[in-house]
């Protein structure tokens, strides 16, 4: 299975983004979405599973607080990060939550992270360009219990 992790799109559907999640079987937004259209728009790619952050409107349909998955035998878990404070990290992430593969926002930097057996992703953001970062996705392929990711540069 392949999956497309977006975050921080802050209501802005860049045109790169369906070239870059070609293919993807599912997009899984790590928040800040920035509007219901967002979500229409990368439907369009994929189905997506999203969750709010701490720019969306707590609650609205379509955005939950997190998301806990299995995906062949993997645990994921998706949220914003901004549960965890101003910056959160990889080892808060680690310490918070059990699941084998973390994915989360709010940073705007891209990162992937092995800890052990485990591995803690944040696309970066794909959204309006902020903090001099250059806007990011990345696709992650689950298959055999083996997990590969990459960072796409929009």
């Amino acid at each position: 299975m392949i999956l497309g992790l977006i975050s921080d799109t802050h209501g802005l559907v860049r045109p790169e983004i369906f070239s870059a999640l070609a293919g993807v079987d599912r997009i899984l937004h790590a928040g800040d979405v920035g509007g219901r259209a967002v979500l229409d728009e990368l439907r369009t790619i994929a189905p997506v599973q999203a969750v709010y952050g701490n720019t969306d409107v707590p609650g609205e349909p379509g955005l939950d607080s997190r998301l806990a998955l299995d995906i062949e035998g993997l645990s994921i878990h998706v949220s914003h990060g901004h549960e965890l404070g101003v910056s959160p990290t990889s080892e808060k992430l680690l310490a918070r939550y059990s699941a084998d593969i973390l994915v989360f926002g709010h940073t705007h930097k891209p990162l992937i992270e092995r800890s052990g057996q485990r591995l803690v992703v944040n696309p970066g953001a794909a959204g309006p360009r902020r903090f001099n970062l250059k806007p990011s996705v990345a696709r992650m392929r689950v298959e055999n219990g083996e997990v590969d990711v990459e960072i796409v540069w929009l």
